[in-house]
């Protein structure tokens, strides 16, 4: 039920609302004036707070304003009978949800705490989102190795600096993409990621730049393209080195001239985009062999980050086990499961060829497969090692 409280000096405004706020199964407090009301705030969590705005002692402007201070915020309705546009606009800029004039329509009021308590929802579950997403993306491990690249994500983030990021398959190219885009001035706008290797050459310049309708056989209507989609984001473009050279030449013009054009249309298209790429592949050796534009290359690794293969920070191999146990435990519904230290002494010593991705794959069959506390006999039994 969602709590409200109504900061009003007048005994009969505040015994008219909260009658007719109960009336609608909301839980209602009172406070007398300003002071009363913050420290009620500062004492209980509150989804919503009416809140007359000329009182003695402190005004509810001014309530408004301390109230942004706290760590969980209520969203505020400010009323008053001395009413005008700019109280209005300033009460709006201090963080109010709306303003609504006494004495107030009881139609408008109750819909306007609707609205208002739709929007704490939404903000609340928006942050649930964001940290379930920060839990999936989490990089973990404590190794010299990934600690480089922690410390290079921290200063080469906040920048618009396009990166290249390179490393063995699995070995979480991706992630690094992920937390280079949540750590910029970008992190509110769309994170748009591309797999080039996935997308057959002769429709991999539809998919990045779209195409105007009637452009080819297939070309039924019009499609908005990768680089439009992420405009004002970051654009992540995995495995590069598979992608035509058609296509990296105009991949090329997007980057130098902040433009790109549909397949089949003649309109130059602005896009502000953040380029991100990866790739498993050596793309020196790719530049030799005439498969990858050097220009486009130069273009591209502005900041380099090589990030390790599992061999090389078997160290963090103890971490990553149980974050997946951990992982796979919320995923499942289940209790947690432990790891012996005779069986994570032989995780550690395998070769992880397919790298962090194979170690989560092992680690869940591992959770399927074997007892309440994983043993080495269920590492050996299977683990394919």
């Amino acid at each position: 039920m969602p709590k409200i409280l109504i900061i009003d000096d007048e005994k009969v405004i505040r015994s008219t609302l909260k009658e007719i706020l109960e009336y609608e199964k909301y839980q209602v407090d009172e406070a007398q004036d300003g002071e009363q009301g913050l420290q009620m705030l500062q004492e209980k969590e509150y989804d919503l707070v009416l809140c007359d705005i000329k009182m003695p002692k402190m005004d509810g402007l001014e309530v408004l304003e301390k109230s942004a201070e706290m760590e969980k915020q209520p969203q505020f309705i400010m009323i008053s009978a001395h009413g005008s546009i700019e109280t209005a606009v300033e009460a709006t800029k201090k963080g109010a949800f709306d303003f609504v004039p006494k004495p107030p329509d009881l139609n408008r009021l109750l819909l306007t705490v609707r609205n208002a308590l739709d929007k704490k929802s939404l903000e609340f579950e928006t942050k649930v989102l964001k940290k379930k997403l920060s839990q999936k993306f989490d990089m973990v491990g404590v190794s010299p190795a990934i600690k480089q690249v922690k410390e290079t994500i921290e200063k080469v983030a906040p920048t618009d600096a396009r990166v290249l990021i390179t490393g063995p398959n699995g070995t979480g190219k991706e992630l690094v993409a992920h937390w280079l885009h949540q750590k910029s001035n970008r992190s509110q706008a769309p994170f748009i990621a591309v797999n080039c290797a996935a997308i057959p050459a002769e429709l991999i310049e539809s998919e990045l730049f779209g195409h105007e309708k009637g452009s080819f056989t297939s070309a039924v209507k019009q499609r908005i393209g990768k680089f439009e989609q992420a405009d004002g984001g970051t654009l992540f473009l995995d495995e590069i080195g598979d992608m035509s050279l058609s296509a990296q030449s105009k991949v090329l013009r997007a980057l130098q001239e902040h433009k790109i054009t549909r397949v089949g249309g003649d309109k130059d298209i602005k896009v502000d985009v953040r380029v991100l790429a990866a790739t498993n592949k050596d793309l020196r050796k790719e530049i030799e062999e005439g498969n990858f534009r050097e220009d486009l290359y130069h273009r591209l690794s502005v900041i380099l980050i090589q990030v390790p293969a599992l061999k090389d920070r078997k160290g963090d191999i103890p971490l990553l086990v149980n974050k997946f146990l951990e992982d796979i435990a919320k995923e499942y519904g289940t209790t947690k499961k432990d790891i012996n230290k005779e069986a994570l002494a032989v995780l550690q010593d395998f070769p992880w060829t397919g790298n962090i991705r194979e170690l989560r794959n092992v680690v869940e069959r591992l959770v399927i497969l074997g007892d309440k506390t994983i043993s080495l006999e269920d590492v050996k039994k299977y683990a394919d090692y």
